[in-house]
């Protein structure tokens, strides 16, 4: 039911899309997958989370260039540090702000896009449809996707199976 006056969001939990594509050994186009989640509708905001740390990120130099990656795609950054408790434990995660995101947008939007396959997001998506009457999308790898998830959003697109999405790195 995707028609051309539908306002989007679109929220992207980059530390999650970024481990999926990386665990079956490739990287995402960021330009496409904006393009393809929009679909000729009316985008209103794209928000990519983000916490800066080379080795939550993966390769020390390239933090800097994937964020203005991300950027040149048309992604709204949202970046924080990587939390270090005493002891060693590291916390990274933007579950919460994401959410808050999502809902604080969603009077202004038809169409929330969730790109992720992280199952804490249920609670979001039932909310977004039920509470505030909003279609949710889910964009995420399937074979790294909660299948709950999948189940309550109103689509869930595979990236695996979209053209162009993801590029296929050397194994």
């Amino acid at each position: 039911m995707r028609h051309k006056d539908q306002r989007i969001g679109i929220f992207i939990d980059v530390q999650n899309l970024y481990h999926s594509a990386k665990n079956i050994h490739g990287k995402v186009n960021y330009n496409e997958l904006i393009k393809n989640l929009t679909a000729g509708r009316y985008l209103i905001r794209a928000l990519g989370y983000v916490v800066k740390s080379d080795e939550v990120m993966g390769e020390t130099s390239g933090e800097v260039s994937f964020f203005e990656a991300l950027e040149k795609s048309g992604i709204d950054l949202r970046i924080k540090d990587l939390q270090i408790f005493p002891g060693g434990a590291k916390k990274a995660d933007w579950d919460v702000g994401m959410a808050v995101d999502a809902i604080r947008m969603s009077d202004a939007l038809d169409v929330v896009i969730i790109v992720t396959g992280d199952g804490d997001f249920i609670p979001l998506v039932e909310y977004l449809k039920w509470g505030k009457g909003r279609v949710v999308e889910v964009a995420a790898f399937a074979r790294n996707a909660s299948s709950k998830l999948k189940e309550v959003a109103d689509l869930f697109i595979d990236l695996e199976k979209t053209p162009k999405i993801l590029m296929r790195g050397r194994r």
